[in-house]
């Protein structure tokens, strides 16, 4: 029954994010075992780090830090959301495993990532390097997949002879365009949809959707 508990629990979060719901807040009443509706700030805030904090390979203490609780409060929420989301940490048990065996781990497109210090003896070390195994596939796909985009963007901006607009730069997660205003609408149409569609290509498929927010502004710190 536990197991088609969590199953469940992970369909919910899938769901979420298919009907781009407040997912920090679904996390916290997942974890904290409260009705969404009664998630307050303080609930969200934990979640929120813990969502964060779990793709990193956060420990209890650097959790306790963070959201200033106890080491053991902390670790309370780590086994609370492992327990209502095991697939992560099956995750990242399994990642790290193949790691110290092969010495590298692979994103969703089969770039590898070498972690020579894996196995050190030095715990301090190993630790470290364990966490940044984990990350480098999430990480790694990301960064891809925002390259994706990115190559998309271009050619479709190159193919319009009629379109003055210019991709500036990346920043994270970030794209800025520099767009004239006669462009404004069909940009922010056309941002979205190539963003967006690197959710799919011949090298990958998600099952959940990449959303897409666009601000526009006279400069960076406007959109901001």
């Amino acid at each position: 029954m536990r197991i088609l508990a969590d199953l469940a629990d992970v369909k919910e979060l899938k769901k979420a994010f298919k009907n781009n719901e407040d997912i920090h807040s679904l996390t916290a009443s997942q974890i904290f075992n409260i009705d969404i509706k009664k998630v307050n700030q303080d609930h969200r805030r934990k979640a929120k780090a813990i969502n964060f904090g779990i793709i990193y390979g956060i420990s209890q203490y650097g959790l306790a830090k963070q959201i200033n609780v106890s080491n053991y409060e902390a670790e309370e929420f780590l086994n609370a959301y492992f327990a209502k989301f095991p697939e992560i940490k099956v995750y990242m048990d399994n990642t790290i495993k193949f790691c110290r065996k092969s010495g590298y781990v692979n994103n969703i497109f089969g770039r590898r990532s070498h972690f020579n210090g894996i196995n050190d003896k030095n715990f301090n070390v190993r630790n470290f390097q364990e966490r940044a195994a984990i990350n480098a596939p999430i990480q790694g796909s990301a960064s891809e997949i925002m390259r994706l985009a990115m190559i998309r963007l271009d050619r479709k901006i190159l193919e319009q002879k009629n379109i003055k607009s210019k991709m500036l730069l990346q920043i994270h997660d970030e794209l800025i365009f520099e767009v004239p205003k006669k462009d404004e609408k069909i940009m922010v149409k056309q941002i979205k949809e190539e963003m967006t569609s690197v959710a799919q290509s011949d090298y990958h498929s998600f099952s959940t959707p990449l959303t897409v927010d666009v601000n526009v502004g006279e400069n960076w710190g406007m959109l901001h």
